[in-house]
């Protein structure tokens, strides 16, 4: 019996089976290449739903845990620590004037969004209003803002949440009122197909919450901390919402959330209000905000650019173009629509060419690998792509 199969079997027994595993079993990763326990190599190309944006063991973030591990780990939030105030100042330099909670994850960092836009919007505010094919975590808050198949078997989930078409103003203007506490989406929408709203969308859902006060909550889970090409998604069309929602890229790896509010808003929550035991603990801190300052040395927001080009330009020129309906995204997070409705085999081609992608609604794959990838590799991965659409 293999390494990986031993691993397999004690995983299968000890573990809930609530994920869909693939077949490989990563023991060690560098940069954009994993290797699995049989040693095998594959490209990466989806960096750990797009968290390790820097890829794997980045020097810079090994050494940002290093040295924060030997001076402070824990303390809790009733006393004040130096990295969240470091990572807290990268992230209004990157973004708006406005404060921050930390926590674990995107889906905490939802939870936290909505009790502070409820909370903020009076007693009489408490419908929150979110869209169709939205995705914005797991936790019972959270899902109820989520639709789709991920609320099925959970009820009665928490009550007030209503979802509207994607790229509707008129189905949004319809249910907006002074009862209203906020409208949460993503700036592109990723679980629900990697949908792009149009700019006039956002623009359009912004002057709607002006007009009733109703808080805008801009779920950067996946769009922030530079995916993009720009830190925020909501900074390509220059909308600034009243709270943002991060995760993923945020802590570059490590399990960092948070969001981000003016400071209207954000004066809402005092002690009591809500908390994190282990939210924004100096290590995670100090990471994240390494992950911010390697990005601006080393200019990978333009890079994010080129790379979002080159995979554009290899899908549009391939010779399997004509099985794709649409190619859509910005910067390294693009997703590529298939012409059949069922690609999800294309995983499991992919890791044995030695690949990693992911593929979402069944037949649109995601490509987000570390901003830090090479041309060279990203381009040797996306010709395996390329031979594993041969298959499709």
């Amino acid at each position: 019996m293999s390494v990986a199969q031993q691993i397999v079997d004690r995983h299968t027994h000890l573990l809930i089976g609530n994920y869909g595993k693939q077949p490989a079993v990563f023991t060690r990763g560098n940069g954009s290449t994993l290797w699995d326990a049989d040693g095998k190599s594959y490209i990466d190309l989806f960096a750990g739903f797009g968290g390790t944006i820097l890829g794997h063991a980045h020097p810079d973030l090994v050494k940002a845990i290093h040295l924060q591990s030997q001076m402070l780990w824990h303390v809790g939030n009733q006393f004040y620590t130096e990295p969240q105030v470091r990572l807290a100042e990268a992230i209004r330099q990157a973004s708006f004037d406005g404060r921050g909670f930390f926590c674990h994850s995107g889906a905490e960092a939802a939870e936290a969004a909505i009790k502070l836009a409820r909370i903020s919007g009076g007693p009489n505010r408490k419908k929150i209003v979110s869209m169709h094919k939205g995705f914005h975590g797991r936790t019972l808050g959270a899902l109820s803002a989520t639709s789709g198949p991920a609320q099925h078997g959970f009820d009665p989930l928490v009550p007030d949440f209503i979802h509207v078409p994607f790229d509707d103003l008129n189905a949004l203007d319809a249910v907006m009122d002074e009862q209203t506490a906020a409208v949460i989406m993503e700036p592109i929408q990723s679980e629900g197909g990697m949908n792009v709203p149009s700019p006039q969308y956002v623009a359009g859902v912004r002057a709607l919450c002006d007009q009733t006060g109703a808080a805008l909550i801009l779920d950067e889970v996946w769009t922030g901390v530079g995916r993009t090409g720009k830190f925020f998604g909501h900074q390509h069309i220059g909308v600034t919402p009243d709270i943002m929602t991060m995760g993923k890229a945020l802590g570059g790896g490590i399990p960092v959330g948070g969001i981000w509010a003016v400071p209207e808003r954000a004066s809402f929550f005092k002690p009591g209000t809500h908390g994190s035991t282990l939210g924004g603990n100096p290590i995670c801190a100090a990471v994240s905000a390494e992950v911010f300052n390697v990005i601006n040395r080393d200019n990978l927001l333009a890079r994010a650019v080129e790379g979002g080009q080159h995979i554009t330009r290899f899908m549009q020129s391939s010779r399997h173009a004509s099985k794709m309906a649409d190619i859509r995204g910005r910067g390294m997070f693009i997703g590529v629509q298939l012409n059949t409705p069922d690609a999800t085999a294309l995983l499991r081609r992919c890791l044995e060419l030695g690949l990693v992608i992911n593929v979402t609604q069944k037949n649109v794959i995601r490509i987000c690998p570390a901003l830090t990838i090479s041309t060279a590799q990203l381009q040797q991965g996306l010709e395996l792509l390329d031979k594993a659409l041969e298959n499709i």
